[in-house]
């Protein structure tokens, strides 16, 4: 069976509240204005405390070349995010988490002026211990890093980042320090 195009994987849409309300093809609900749909970002990091952050392929549809949290994506419908956020995880790093745990959720409507398109997302929020090497797929990811807050801050203020990451990680924040342990900074 071929593989399913970008503008045939079918995303759910949700209410304000996180409730399913309908499907929408996934490049449709990310044309503006934006149609509210199920997400989840993941943050993973390694036994020291470092998060990995990856830098989307330069071949991604949306926000290319960027950089991001370890990992994001949509749920098939009916697929929990828990579920959606390991099968993403090893589809685009090539491991899967030695611990993915929850880490809340949270709502935005972030647009992409180089793109055109809208991130409105009721986003789940997971946070997550890795440890073996990530393996990247290409046609996902251009490069990966393993960071400390401090070097985060400064690839924040030097590199081009998603239009969500801010967002994603100030939300997940109380969940990676519970993670990670005060004295890592995050």
């Amino acid at each position: 069976m071929p593989a399913a195009t970008t503008e045939e994987i079918m995303l759910e849409l949700v209410d304000e509240d996180g409730t399913t309300i309908g499907t929408a093809e996934k490049l449709s609900a990310h044309r503006a204005p934006g149609r509210l749909h199920r997400a989840f970002s993941v943050f993973l990091f390694d036994t020291a405390g470092r998060m990995l952050i990856q830098q989307r392929a330069p071949g991604k549809y949306h926000s290319p070349g960027v950089w991001s949290n370890s990992c994001c994506g949509h749920p098939y419908p009916g697929e929990s995010p828990l579920a959606a956020a390991a099968r993403r995880t090893y589809e685009e790093l090539g491991v899967s988490p030695a611990l993915l745990a929850e880490a809340g959720t949270v709502t935005y409507h972030h647009p992409d002026p180089a793109s055109g398109l809208v991130e409105h997302e009721y986003n789940h929020l997971f946070a997550g211990l890795l440890r073996a090497a990530p393996r990247p797929a290409a046609d996902e990811v251009g490069d990966v890093a393993f960071v400390t807050a401090d070097e985060l801050a400064r690839r924040h203020a030097e590199d081009p980042f998603s239009a969500w990451f801010m967002t994603v990680l100030d939300a997940a924040r109380p969940a990676i320090r519970e993670l990670t342990g005060p004295a890592s900074g995050w």
